[in-house]
Formats: structure tokens, sequence, C-alpha cells
């Protein structure tokens, strides 16, 4: 017992501070989300129990239908034991459907398995879109928050600034004034900002099946983005066709339609019944009889209407297949379209915007403390650098959005 009680302490004590760092630390990086969230996002499971339970039918599918026991008691007017009656027949009856038919079945139950398991990759698919893009913006309005606070700072210096100015004689009130606005107007956005990241903090939350107030850590860094060879289109179109769990449901769909459609001209030909009847007097067996059974297919027209409905499923799930593939490629074109927008403005904003925007803030400052320019030339200076600051922040935003789209339309991670 006292082994066991040190097992249990260790493992209070080990195992436990563990799991709670990494739940601690889950938010930090779009990695442990991810992860987090496959293993326990309750749509993702219930898909997962759906395929194994599409898998589980493929089996019974190709079965052979249970066999018939019939017992016929012939005279029963000296009492109902086999023994006392005139004679008993015993007969014994196997239903055997026509050649292929029961491979026909198997191979339609994994069509609709094979569609089930794309589902569970569409569904995983869409949900690490929908993380991907929560965290983007967690990390978007987290680099907001601290630009704006970064600035509130900077305009706390330049109010400063302008009030020793003033008090000097050499600066107007109303500049001290602009900068008391400008802080003001910083204080609203911020406001606006934290509002906002509350409510991607409890869709995040939520997408993780954890409560909406559940803790998140800071968002620490974004996602590596693929290498331009990863991202050259026709491998990401290649990559689609292949992969993309829509249209791997759709193929399956189309194989089902077709194993269908062959099932139901297999209905042009009789199924039979064979069976085997020993027949009792008293307590012997006298005679044997063996029986079959065939059902005639006369329905002419009933079956020729199940043959061309059978016949529509299969062009309507090659119509929908190709509709469906269209509209992926052209998905595809735009996400990956606008990727390489983004990652130009953010080659430009990170390249030419912000260092142009930092010189022309310390040359309005320069110019300011020496009485060569306005306190609103200054103010401005300001804004510019957190607008370029913020437009970097926005197309790193878009470029995550961007490629969690494509990694959705493929189905996999670049």
């Amino acid at each position: 017992m006292k082994i066991v009680s040190k097992v249990v302490l260790f493992w209070i004590l080990g195992v436990l501070p563990v799991f709670a760092a990494d739940e601690a630390s889950l938010g930090a990086n779009l990695a442990g989300l991810l992860e987090y969230a496959r293993s326990h996002n309750a749509e993702v499971a219930a898909t997962r129990f759906e395929a194994e339970a599409a898998l589980q039918r493929v089996e019974p599918a190709a079965a052979l239908p249970d066999p018939v026991l019939r017992t016929e008691l012939m005279d029963v007017s000296r009492g109902v034991l086999p023994s006392q009656v005139g004679s008993t027949r015993y007969t014994l009856m196997q239903s055997v459907p026509w050649f292929g038919k029961r491979n026909l079945l198997r191979e339609a139950a994994e069509a609709q398995s094979v569609e089930a398991n794309g589902q569970v990759s569409l569904t995983l698919a869409e949900l690490s879109a929908k993380i991907k893009g929560a965290y983007a913006m967690y990390y978007y309005l987290s680099g907001s928050m601290r630009l704006t606070g970064q600035t509130a700072q900077l305009l706390s210096d330049l109010e400063q600034a302008a009030l020793a100015r003033y008090a000097n004689g050499v600066g107007a009130q109303q500049d001290v004034l602009r900068a008391q606005v400008e802080k003001s107007v910083l204080s609203g956005e911020l406001l606006s900002l934290q509002a906002e990241q509350h409510h991607v903090h409890g869709r995040l939350n939520a997408l993780l099946a954890r409560p909406a107030t559940a803790a998140l850590a800071e968002p620490v860094e974004l996602r590596r983005i693929p290498t331009p060879e990863q991202l050259n289109y026709p491998i990401l179109e290649a990559k689609l066709l292949a992969g993309n769990p829509q249209l791997v449901t759709a193929e399956a769909r189309h194989n089902g339609a077709l194993k269908n459609r062959e099932l139901v001209y297999l209905n042009r030909y009789p199924a039979f019944t064979l069976g085997i009847a020993p027949n009792q007097v008293g307590n012997t067996l006298k005679s044997w009889d063996l029986m079959a059974e065939v059902n005639i297919p006369l329905q002419l027209e009933s079956r020729r209407s199940r043959e061309r409905e059978a016949e529509a499923g299969v062009s309507a799930a090659v119509a929908r297949k190709q509709s469906l593939q269209d509209q992926l490629l052209g998905d595809l074109s735009e996400s990956h379209s606008a990727l390489e927008t983004a990652q130009q403005l953010d080659a430009l904003t990170e390249t030419r915007l912000i260092p142009q925007a930092e010189l022309n803030y310390r040359a309005a400052l320069a110019a300011y403390e020496n009485g060569k320019a306005d306190f609103a030339v200054l103010l401005e200076a300001q804004r510019q650098i957190l607008k370029a600051r913020q437009q970097r922040l926005k197309a790193q935003y878009d470029i995550q959005v961007r490629l969690a789209e494509i990694e959705r339309l493929l189905g996999v991670e670049l």
C-alpha cells in the first residue's frame, strides 16, 4: 500500500503539473490549439464514431441472410409432441442471392465507409481552418493592442514635451490639448480592441470545447509561411485534386452510385431459396426432402423505373463532383492570388512604409523641437507610424487566413 501511495503521490505531484503547464500555455501558439481541438472537439468525435459505424457495416453487407427453420405438425388430434402427432416435417431454408450480388453489396458498403472517412477529414479540415483564422485574429488584436499601448506611451512623452515647451513660453497650450485628445482617442480604440479580443477568445474556446471564459495564453508567434516552392500553384492544384476531402467524399458517393446501379441491374435475375426437410413419424425419421424456391422478376416496368433511377443517380454524382471540382479550383485560385497580394503588402510595409514613417517621425520631432514644425505635423507623423505598423499586422493576418483557406481546400498542412 505504501508503494501504491507513493506512486499515486508521484503522479499527482509530477504528472498533473505537466498537464497544468500544457493547459496554461494553450493559446501561445497555433500547434497546441490544433492538437487540443482534434482531441476534444465534439463534432470531430461524432464524425469519427459515424466512420466507425460505417466501417462496421461493411462485413454484414455481404453476409447471407439468416436461415429459416420451420416445423410442421401433421394430425395433432392425439397431442402436439412429435411422437404423438401423425408426422412432423422440419424444413431448413437458406436464401441465396444471385451470383456477384454479395460482392457488390460489400463494395457499396465500402464506398459508404470511404465517404464517412472523407467526412472526418472534411470536419478536421474545416475545424483547423476556423481555429487558424481565429488564432490569426487573436494575434492581430493582441498586436494591435500592444501597438496602441506603445503609441499611447509615445503620446504621453509628446504631451510632456509640449507641456515643457508651453511652460517655457515657446509652445502653445493647444499642442498639449491635441496630445491629450489623441490619447483619449487611443483609449477608445483600445477598449474596442479589448471587446473584440474577448469575442475571439470565446470563439476559440468554443472550437476547443472549453468554457467560453477559460483562460488562454497570449499569442506568442504566428505559424511559419511555406516556401515559394510549396506554394507553387500547379502543385497546389494537383494536391487539391488528389486529396480534397470534399472531392474524396464525392468520389466515394459516385462509386456508391455505380455499385447501386449494378445491384439494380442484377435484380433482373432471380434469387434462390434452398431447403432440406426431414420427415418424422413417431420417433423415426422416415424420409428426406429437398426444395428449391425461385422468385420470378416479372414486374418489368417497376424494375425499369428503378434502373432509370439508378442511372440518373450516377449521372447526378458525376455532375456534382465536376461542379464541386470547378468551385474548389476557383476558390484555390482566389485564395492563392490573395495570399500573394498579402505577402507583397507585408514585404512593402516592412521594408518601405515602416522605415519611411519612422524617418518622417524623427524628422518631424526634430523640427518641432527646433520650432520649425507645427505640433499637428508631429501628430500626423506619429499616426503614420501606427498606421504602417497596423497595416503590416493586417497583412500578416491576411496571409494566415489565406493560408488556412488553402490548406482547408487541400485537406493537408503545408
